[in-house]
């Protein structure tokens, strides 16, 4: 099973702010900054991410992105079932789209129904706070190298 890439970057989003949830909140363009993607693409997923309850805004100075919940209380599986768009991961899942020959007699929708839903389950047993093991010193040590790696540094 592969995840959209607006999945991963939400997980990306969250764990960022996982990391920054002592030191206050975080920016769009920073977060961008710091993964090298797109300030407009990670507009949309944030804004979807606040609709779902899993980070506040504030507008203003001293503004920006935090976690709606600790990071202890985000499942992994919670935000993966909550951005992606379908788990339509072969054609007849979809019974609208499915024209496979082969579904009155396939047992591999099943299968690999099975293996998805075990798939999710272990996804449930984590956290964000799980995602980001040593944190607080893991996080400014990488944050130090990035910074001595960027050009002009």
């Amino acid at each position: 099973m592969q995840l959209t890439r607006y999945s991963d970057y939400a997980l990306r989003i969250l764990m960022y702010l996982s990391m920054k949830e002592r030191d206050g909140a975080a920016t769009i363009s920073e977060i961008a900054a710091f993964y090298g993607i797109s300030r407009n693409h990670l507009v949309k997923i944030v804004h979807r991410l606040g609709q779902l309850g899993f980070v506040t805004t504030t507008r203003g100075k001293g503004g920006g992105l935090k976690l709606a919940r600790s990071a202890a209380q985000i499942g992994i599986g919670e935000v993966i079932r909550k951005t992606e768009a379908h788990f339509d991961i072969v054609e007849c899942f979809d019974a609208q789209a499915n024209s496979c020959r082969l579904t009155p007699i396939c047992h591999l929708k099943g299968m690999l129904a099975a293996a998805q839903a075990q798939f999710l389950r272990e996804l449930d047993a984590y956290t964000l706070a799980d995602a980001i093991a040593g944190r607080d010193r893991g996080f400014v040590s990488l944050l130090d190298r990035i910074r001595l790696s960027a050009p002009g540094a």
